[in-house]
């Protein structure tokens, strides 16, 4: 439901060594919402991503997701809660190389607990879906740049989660292929009720996207208004 945010940011610091990366960061993604985060190189805005993902820590300010603060949880229940209610695509798909392309989307299932019998079964349905069903058996090295991060989405989405965390998704991918990746990213995203939070530099992939935020020097501005209709 629009309205109701569920992850968000309040006044987050952080620093790497020396160098300020967040300033008292605020954001916040409703439920649904696709959002996309702009900036240059070295604003922010992948940290910001890690953060309300709960891969870092901040050092000040508090993250909260589902209405229950995150920050504060140990490196073990953050880890459980990424495994269990985020989704993650990043830049260069990061495949395993070791495994199948089926093993590779159903990954978060396995770690899960899954059945591995159940886990490669939902894994060939979402291949199907986004036009890979012939793909299942081969290796990351073997796959297009296009047909890898299809793979790294069905990966993403496999669990259903609540949030999916898009880091430059097409950043390496051509005009073309990176509309069509972004087209299943978000056909997916609104059938599952998904929330999105999606890192990029392009405006041509922030269009997808309902609002865009934009962030400089560690500080997040509104950059333009709600597109979606709501």
């Amino acid at each position: 439901m629009r309205g109701q945010a569920i992850v968000e940011a309040r006044d987050v610091v952080l620093s790497f060594g020396e160098t300020p990366a967040l300033r008292g960061a605020t954001f916040a993604a409703d439920r649904g919402e696709i959002v996309a985060v702009m900036g240059p190189s070295g604003s922010g805005k992948t940290t910001l991503l890690h953060c309300l993902a709960g891969i870092l820590a901040p050092t000040a300010g508090e993250i909260h997701f589902a209405g229950g603060r995150i920050d504060n949880r140990s490196e073990h229940d953050r880890s459980s809660l990424r495994r269990e209610h985020f989704g993650f695509v990043f830049q260069f798909g990061q495949l395993v190389p070791e495994l199948t392309v089926e093993e590779n989307v159903a990954l978060p299932l396995l770690l899960g607990g899954a059945r591995r019998a159940a886990a490669l079964a939902e894994a060939r349905g979402w291949l199907e879906r986004l036009g890979l069903s012939g793909a299942h058996a081969r290796r990351s090295g073997e796959l297009s740049g296009g047909q890898a991060q299809r793979v790294a989405l069905a990966r993403g989405m496999i669990n259903r989660p609540q949030v999916l965390f898009a880091d430059e998704p097409t950043g390496s991918l051509d005009s073309l292929t990176g509309e069509h990746v972004m087209d299943l990213l978000v056909a997916a995203a609104r059938e599952h009720g998904t929330t999105v939070v999606l890192v990029t530099h392009e405006p041509r992939v922030a269009v997808y996207a309902d609002r865009e935020v934009i962030v400089r020097d560690g500080l997040v501005h509104a950059l333009a208004a709600d597109r979606s209709g709501s």
